[in-house]
């Protein structure tokens, strides 16, 4: 696959091509992270690569725009109702072309990027690529005012990718014609490395020394599973108080929606005596001293796509615990490279956690499975290699 575009000369020329996402970082999470993962690999193999996304600022309906390591950026001023906000994303993207003169669209995200993407295309006639996430199928397609525009997109895409096979086979139950294929999430394994604990860093968050320390990567909510963390946590600090052993701290890393602080404000008030710490959003560069810092990390997912927070965690051979929702099963084999148990069961979490926390010898080998999994299986590379192949498929003369 690495080859492809030293031996087809419709991907060997440089290509223009215009990614439409709902979010791009600075905004919070995987969507974002795995917009810009795309974007910047494209780039690197001489591709000129332009993102198109709604945004809090500038003003509605103006447009922002700026370089981004080679990627060009162009962020959308949202007005208060979507639907306004969809038709000047389209307009954008019309008046882009007449300047850019884009070869394809790609679509990250069904529920508002899909749907615009596949309309500027068909009105534009240029091929479009639209990519299923997560929510988009796992939820979103549930309401009645949205679903119609997520199948308009399924049906009348050139191609369908999915982040994971369980988001495909939805994506082919709604529309059994669209071309689906599942390109997986891919982290880099030479940045998110195995390594100790940084005693320092344990200081300047408070972190008691001795205590075990469980993790949660990501933006915290209640799809994420954080009313499930939150009382399975507090069963497992009771039980070891109980029993005379170190009594463990929770670290969310990420930020808490505003619509779920509530849960996390109560639940700290409710129990003053638990070491409760959070780290606010930081960009992923940042993250890697905060992995090696957990003994076990959390994922207690309701809904998800493939997160990448799960795949961080495990090419740094942290021990995972996640559910079986979504891709995680495409990455995490149960008693191999992590263990995995129901959605929404608090008990289940609790006996995998305290399973865990009791055999650190355990938690290294499923770490080492965890990361050989990561460099076999989930790279950039594979994952930029299949989107240029799709490319090249949908380009080819």
């Amino acid at each position: 696959m690495g080859s492809v575009m030293d031996t087809d000369d419709s991907v060997s020329s440089p290509r223009r091509i215009c990614l439409l996402a709902d979010k791009y970082p600075p905004d919070p999470g995987g969507l974002a992270i795995s917009t810009r993962r795309l974007a910047r690999g494209l780039v690197r193999h001489g591709h000129t690569v332009h993102v198109c996304v709604p945004a809090q600022t500038p003003a509605p309906g103006e447009v922002r725009r700026t370089e981004e390591e080679g990627v060009i950026v162009h962020r959308l001023g949202a007005h208060r109702r979507l639907d306004d906000t969809q038709a000047s994303w389209f307009d954008q993207i019309v008046r882009l072309q007449r300047e850019a003169g884009f070869d394809l669209l790609h679509g990250y995200y069904l529920v508002s990027a899909g749907f615009v993407t596949v309309y500027a295309g068909r009105y534009l006639g240029l091929p479009t690529v639209v990519s299923a996430r997560g929510n988009d199928l796992d939820r979103t397609v549930f309401n009645p005012g949205r679903a119609a525009s997520i199948l308009w997109a399924l049906t009348h895409a050139d191609a369908v990718t999915a982040v994971s096979n369980d988001l495909a086979r939805r994506a082919r139950t709604l529309a059994p014609a669209a071309p689906v294929q599942v390109i997986h999430n891919g982290v880099d394994a030479t940045s998110f490395i195995p390594g100790p604990p940084d005693p320092a860093l344990k200081t300047r968050l408070r972190l008691a020394d001795q205590s075990p320390l469980i993790g949660f990567v990501g933006e915290a909510r209640l799809k994420k599973g954080l009313t499930i963390l939150l009382p399975a946590f507090a069963q497992i600090a009771a039980a070891a108080r109980a029993a005379g052993d170190p009594v463990p701290s929770l670290l969310l890393v990420g930020d808490i929606r505003p619509d779920d602080a509530d849960v996390w404000r109560v639940f700290k008030a409710q129990h003053p005596d638990l070491a409760l710490h959070q780290v606010p959003q930081l960009e992923q560069a940042q993250l890697l001293p905060l992995y090696h810092l957990l003994d076990v990390l959390v994922l207690p997912s309701l809904q998800d796509g493939l997160p990448n927070a799960l795949l961080e965690g495990m090419a740094c051979e942290r021990a995972v615990i996640a559910t079986t929702v979504g891709g995680i099963p495409d990455a995490v084999q149960h008693n191999h490279n992590g263990l995995l148990i129901p959605p929404g069961e608090v008990d289940a979490l609790v006996r995998a956690i305290g399973e865990l926390l009791a055999a650190p010898d355990r938690r290294a080998s499923l770490g080492r499975a965890a990361r050989q999994t990561v460099i076999e299986h989930f790279t950039p590379a594979t994952e930029l290699a299949k989107n240029l192949e799709l490319y090249r498929q949908l380009l080819s003369p």
